[in-house]
């Protein structure tokens, strides 16, 4: 995006997600999930990070929560009370941890805590006993739930020890209390309820206590505000490090959750972090991620606070179900059975755990009931094992330029008549024979003497053509693991061998990528003097079939496929498109195509023709061997012919070599002659 782009972007995720908060900390409502909101204001901070002089007066960046209900009596804070700001990678974390070595030069150990997906509470205890509990509010002034909050069995209403204290928790719906509640809900024929911490908030929030104390609440206490009197502190007014913090709030008698762990460094903090990415939904409780904190207090002191959030402290957010991204393009894709598919081409976002760049929207039928356009702003979900889909269209950041889909009336691909397929609300290309039809192609341009993508084998391309995923070339360049990692027999860590594989492979030669491209009549030999002849691609992509037929071995007919290929508008898209992600290396006309010289090499000018079966070597390697040293391949024998290797079980071409006169060499011999 352009500078000014990003600034009207800037504008639009302050507006939107100023909109969906108040929707939340107001209201009790949500039109979209907490994730997806997340990715939105994640979004907005990375691009108010890199212009701060766009970010608007409003920007959520400035508050923390919303504003007080008129039914509720108002309480100001005497703490203001912070929000921790979010990270979802290692990286970003890591990221933390730089920025702080600006305050502090001591490495510090770091206590990880659960962060529970609940209600926050602001609790202000006088000699002992609870005085108000309060929502967090603006940061400034909260609302008064007292009543309700004491209908809460596990907060107590009378400390261990006579202190003057505010503290902070969050309170929380167990599970099965959801499942209950919507049992009853059910047979009243009411609507059910969404999730445990809408059902929490709202229970805080009425204004009959009798509710709240149905519900069953729970609650877990995890920060020490303000603190008066009390032996056990250190000169700050504090408990010396947070995890003494902790203990002290369990002795006084609040309910503190189990399973915070001491670290001595970040990658303890990610152990902990992936740990409980696995095993949060066993708890009764939800977890949408892990707080990690500089343990030692003098060290929270000296990094302090920013606008709205402390230093000392971090939200390290499991991978998001749902996250909001882009749609950057919608290209068809042509399936083995001519069905025509169209595909989001997306701005590539981390959901659940993986990079994604590509989602199917099925048909004209799904598009139009989504409204989705190119330039939108959408909302994805990925469930388990699901492949990624988008599920929501943000209409409010639609841009002026963005543009509607219409299934084309030709193939992408051959140009023939697209149809409806009778009954159904799909599409096909008419041509029994479309290309896009023969798999081969696929299966070719990544073999290994083409472009060489290891483990990148027919079963899963298949897969990947059956799921919309390919369809031309290029598209095996632009997945992402997450794109992979949802297919039926697959996983993260075959996405990323997949993924790391195709990026070995960006890098070729020449005669590679033109034997990849899979032109009519031009086998391995015919792109190797093909790249010898013209050392670049720009050469070759303009040159006449004339020009074409002056190269030894090349004939009237590949002449014509090779001119024909190239005038072709589509191949020479797709080619610009490969360009986009692959490295060609360019060799000077009349080189070996291996790179380098061939005038001086002991094979110089010397054809070379294999058959049978070699011992020692595959007949690939052997071919390399030969051409590394300035020799030419080919696959028939001729009088031009200087050398027949033979291998075990030779074919006709021994027969061959012995009536033209051409030399015929052993395996052993002919080691002996590349040694």
């Amino acid at each position: 995006m352009t500078k000014e782009e990003e600034r009207d972007r800037i504008i639009e995720l302050t507006k939107t997600v100023n909109y969906h908060r108040r929707l939340y900390h107001v209201f009790d409502k949500q039109k979209i999930s907490d994730a997806a909101l997340d990715s939105l204001k994640h979004e907005l901070k990375l691009l108010e990070d890199k212009y701060p002089g766009f970010v608007q007066v409003d920007s959520p960046s400035k508050r923390v929560g919303g504003e007080v209900l008129s039914e509720f009596n108002k309480i100001p804070h005497k703490i203001v009370q912070w929000s921790f700001d979010d990270c979802f990678t290692p990286e970003e974390l890591h990221d933390w941890e730089d920025r702080n070595r600006k305050f502090i030069t001591t490495q510090p150990t770091y206590v990880c805590e659960l962060k529970i997906d609940g209600f926050k509470v602001v609790l202000t205890y006088e000699n002992g006993f609870l005085k108000t509990a309060a929502t967090r509010g603006d940061g400034k002034v909260g609302e008064d739930v007292t009543e309700n909050v004491k209908t809460i069995g596990s907060i107590p209403l009378s400390l261990e020890k006579p202190v003057d204290i505010i503290v902070e928790g969050e309170i929380w719906l167990p599970k099965k209390e959801l499942a209950r509640i919507n049992r009853e809900q059910a047979k009243l024929a009411k609507p059910l309820y969404a999730n445990p911490r809408n059902l929490a908030a709202g229970a805080i929030r009425q204004l009959d206590p009798k509710i709240a104390a149905s519900r069953n609440l729970d609650s877990y206490i995890y920060d020490i505000a303000s603190l008066g009197n009390l032996d056990s502190k250190s000169e700050t007014g504090f408990p010396i490090s947070q995890v003494v913090e902790l203990k002290l709030l369990k002795e006084l008698g609040f309910k503190v959750n189990p399973h915070y762990k001491v670290v001595g460094s970040l990658n303890g903090a990610i152990g902990y972090w992936n740990e409980w990415r696995k095993n949060k939904d066993k708890q009764e409780y939800l977890i949408d991620g892990v707080v990690v904190k500089v343990n030692e207090r003098d060290l929270q002191e000296n990094l302090g606070y920013t606008g709205k959030s402390p230093r000392y402290a971090i939200a390290f957010k499991f991978p998001a179900a749902q996250v909001t991204t882009v749609v950057e393009d919608i290209q068809v894709q042509v399936g083995r059975t001519g069905v025509l598919t169209p595909v989001a081409h997306l701005r590539p976002v981390l959901v659940a755990g993986s990079t994604v760049a590509r989602a199917t929207l099925h048909n004209q039928d799904e598009i139009d009931r989504l409204d989705v356009r190119v330039g939108d702003t959408v909302i994805m979900e990925k469930a388990g094992d699901v492949i990624p889909d988008i599920v929501q269209v943000l209409t409010e950041l639609r841009p002026k330029t963005a543009k509607a889909y219409k299934t084309p009336v030709a193939c992408p691909v051959c140009e023939s008549k697209v149809v409806q397929i009778s009954g159904e609300v799909a599409h096909k290309c008419s041509n029994n024979m479309c290309p896009a039809r023969d798999l081969r192609r696929f299966y070719h341009f990544v073999s290994r003497r083409a472009m060489n993508i290891d483990g990148l084998g027919p079963k899963i391309i298949d897969l990947l053509v059956e799921h919309n995923l390919l369809s031309n070339f290029a598209d095996i360049y632009e997945l992402e693991p997450g794109d992979i990692s949802a297919l039926p027999r697959l996983g993260e860590l075959s996405a990323k061998n997949i993924v790391e594989a195709v990026n070995k492979s960006r890098d070729t030669t020449l005669a590679r990528f033109v034997f990849a491209l899979g032109i009519p009549q031009v086998g391995e030999e015919t792109a190797i003097d093909l790249a010898k002849n013209f050392g670049s691609l720009d050469k070759l992509m303009r040159a006449s079939a004339e020009g074409l037929i002056s190269i030894n071995g090349v004939g009237d007919v590949v002449a014509k496929s090779i001119a024909d290929y190239f005038a072709d508008k589509r191949n020479v898209k797709l080619v610009q498109r490969l360009l986009t992600h692959i490295r060609i290396q360019t060799l000077k006309a009349n080189t070996s195509a291996q790179g380098g010289s061939a005038s001086g090499r002991k094979f110089a000018g010397k054809i070379f023709v294999l058959t049978g079966t070699l011992k020692t070597m595959s007949r690939d390697d052997a071919k390399d061997k030969i051409r590394a040293m300035g020799g030419g391949v080919s696959s028939s024998i001729s009088k031009q012919t200087d050398y027949l290797i033979e291998g075990s079980d030779p074919g006709s071409k021994y027969d061959k070599a012995i009536e033209l006169g051409v030399k015929i060499l052993d395996e052993d011999k002919f080691t002996n002659l590349i040694s």
